[in-house]
C-alpha cells in the first residue's frame, strides 16, 4: 500500500504487546490528526520512541542512514555525547506517515525550534506516585493553576498520555533558557507550599512519600510528549488536551488511538486552549534563581547519602 508517496508495510501487525491496535490503526490515527499534531512538531528537532516487532522499545534521536532524502533534518551538537546528532524535522504529512511506518509510536519534540535558543513554552510535568490515582494529580495540577492564575499567566493542560498531566505556558520569542528554568522551579515551589500534603518538588523518589511530583526540569534541551502523541502503554493512549472543567470526569486511559478521534471531532482543542505568549514575572524568575536545580541537587544529595552509608557501615 502507498500513501502520499510512502510505502506502508505489515499493516496488520500489532504495534507493541498489549497495544490492542495494529500498525494500520497507528498510521490511520496519525494521518487523521496530522493537521493538529504537525503544528506542535514543526521545525523542532524530533525524538521518537519506536518499537520494532519482537523487540523492546528504543529512543531514536539520530536519523538512520536509510532515511529518505525528502525528510527534513537538522544537526544539533549534543554536549552529553560530544557529537552531532542528525534530528528529523517532522514538517509534513509524508514525513509523519514515514515515521508511522517505521513504527515510531511516541513523538517528543524539542522545546526550542531549530535555529533558536529560546524555549517556546514553560512546562510543568506532574507525575503521580506509584499507584496514585489520577484525582490526586488533578488536585496537584490545581495548585499549579492557582499559582499561575495569581500571576495572571494563561495556560493550557493536557494528559501526558501516561499517568500524569502537562501544563503549558506560552512564552515570547526572547525568553532565556535560564530564566524559564528558574521560573518553572519557582512555580513548583509555590505550588508545593500551597499544599505540601499533595505536591512535592523532591527529585529523589524515596523522598516523595506518596505525593505528586512537580517536575520542573522540562527546560533547555529537554523534550516533552507532544499533544496528540500516542504512548507505549496498554491500549495505546494518547496525550490529550482538556479543559480544567473536564479533569474530574476522565482518566488518561480514556484517550486512546481508538477513542481520541471521536472525542476530537473537527476540533483542535490544544490550539484553541493555548493563550497568547506572555512574559515571565520578574519576581518569579528572581525567586527561581535562588532555588537549586532539582537534578543537580539530587545528585549531590545522593552522593552525600552514599558517603553517610559508607561511614555507618564502617562504624558497624
Amino acid at each position: 500500500m502507498e500513501l502520499d508517496g510512502v510505502t506502508l508495510t505489515n499493516l496488520d501487525q500489532e504495534i507493541f504487546p498489549d497495544a490492542g491496535v495494529t500498525k494500520r490503526d497507528l498510521i490511520d490515527y496519525l494521518d487523521a490528526v496530522r493537521d493538529r499534531i504537525l503544528p506542535v512538531l514543526a521545525d523542532r528537532p524530533l525524538t521518537v520512541i519506536r518499537v520494532l516487532r519482537g523487540q523492546d522499545s528504543f529512543v531514536q534521536k539520530n536519523l538512520p542512514k536509510y532515511t529518505p532524502d525528502w525528510v527534513e533534518r537538522t544537526e544539533v551538537w549534543a554536549e552529553a555525547s560530544q557529537r552531532k546528532v542528525n534530528y528529523a524535522l517532522c514538517n509534513d504529512r509524508r514525513t509523519l506517515l514515514w515515521f508511522g511506518n517505521q513504527r515510531a509510536i511516541e513523538y517528543h519534540p524539542a522545546l526550542m525550534r531549530v535555529g533558536s535558543h529560546h524555549p517556546t513554552h514553560l512546562i510543568m510535568d506532574l507525575d503521580p506516585p506509584e499507584g496514585g490515582a489520577f484525582p490526586l494529580v488533578v488536585d496537584a495540577a490545581r495548585l499549579v493553576r492557582q499559582v499561575l492564575d495569581d500571576l495572571g499567566m494563561g495556560h493550557a493542560v493536557k494528559t501526558s498520555g501516561s499517568k500524569g498531566l502537562h501544563i503549558f505556558v506560552p512564552l515570547p520569542s526572547d525568553a532565556a533558557v535560564e530564566d524559564v528554568a528558574a521560573a518553572t522551579r519557582a512555580i513548583a515551589a509555590r505550588a508545593e507550599r500551597l499544599d505540601p500534603s499533595i505536591a512535592t518538588t523532591a527529585f529523589i523518589r524515596e523522598d516523595r512519600h506518596g505525593k505528586v511530583f512537580l517536575d520542573s526540569t522540562r527546560a533547555g534541551g529537554a523534550t516533552v510528549a507532544a499533544a496528540y502523541s500516542p504512548r507505549i502503554r496498554p491500549n495505546a493512549p494518547v496525550s490529550f488536551p482538556l479543559s480544567w472543567s473536564e479533569l474530574d470526569g476522565v482518566t488518561p486511559a480514556d484517550f486512546t488511538i481508538k477513542t481520541a478521534l471521536e472525542r476530537l471531532g473537527d476540533r483542535d482543542p490544544w490550539a484553541e486552549a493555548m493563550p497568547e505568549p506572555q512574559a515571565l514575572d520578574a519576581g518569579l524568575v528572581e525567586e527561581g534563581h535562588t532555588i537549586p536545580i532539582a537534578r543537580v541537587a539530587a545528585m549531590h544529595e545522593g552522593k552525600r547519602r552514599k558517603a553517610q552509608q559508607r561511614r555507618e557501615s564502617t562504624e558497624d
